[in-house]
């Protein structure tokens, strides 16, 4: 009965993270199937180790090493490797403390607050980074981010070049900016207006 409760724990914050925090703000279907699938195995091998004679620290060496594999199959960004993480968190937290304790719940929260604090919209809104080709080869950092605060309506906080091509003139830049308000609100009325429509 108390592995039952600890399994319901688990889906509860499961659900919380995946339905409640990511889809509502990425909408990637195929990486809520993935932190569900993971969470679900790490959870179950978990009850298992606790109460058979193999001892933690192989099962949690084992799923240390399927993380970094799974990781590295596919390219993902890097919020979404936190939630990789939150999900294998907290099935191990609920898995190997194996009783429905104060704990346990707390550990859970902490880190659903943590990744929903750490990954919301309002938090740092106006930092954005993209990466851009442009038609023209650029050679000189001032003309590059003039060209870029003119084009991304923004200020550049950090501008790395990746790519110049001298004989197709274009140049592959990857930036980082601080968004201006008014870019910001005009944004925000497109956006209004594209989900009216």
């Amino acid at each position: 009965m108390k592995y039952l409760m600890v399994v319901a724990a688990d889906l509860v914050a499961m659900v919380i993270l995946a339905f409640g925090i990511y889809f509502p703000r990425h909408h990637r279907r195929d990486l809520v199937t993935a932190f569900l699938g993971v969470n679900i195995c790490v959870v179950a091998v978990s009850l298992v180790l606790g109460t058979s004679t193999v001892g933690t620290g192989l099962g949690l060496s084992l799923f240390g090493v399927l993380s970094i594999i799974r990781l590295r199959s596919d390219a993902i960004a890097q919020h979404e490797v936190a939630y990789y993480f939150a999900s294998l968190t907290i099935g191990l937290v609920a898995g190997v403390v194996g009783a429905l304790n104060p704990v346990m719940v707390g550990l859970m929260v902490l880190v659903l607050a943590g990744v929903y604090v750490g990954d919301h919209p309002r938090l740092l809104r106006r930092y954005r980074q993209q990466t851009l080709r442009l038609g023209a080869a650029y050679t000189e950092d001032h003309a590059l981010r003039a060209h870029l605060e003119r084009l991304l309506g923004g200020r550049v906080v950090n501008m790395s070049v990746k790519e110049l091509d001298l004989v197709n003139e274009t140049t592959t830049v990857e930036v980082r900016y601080v968004a201006h308000p008014r870019q910001e609100r005009r944004e925000r009325s497109l956006q209004a207006e594209w989900t009216a429509s």
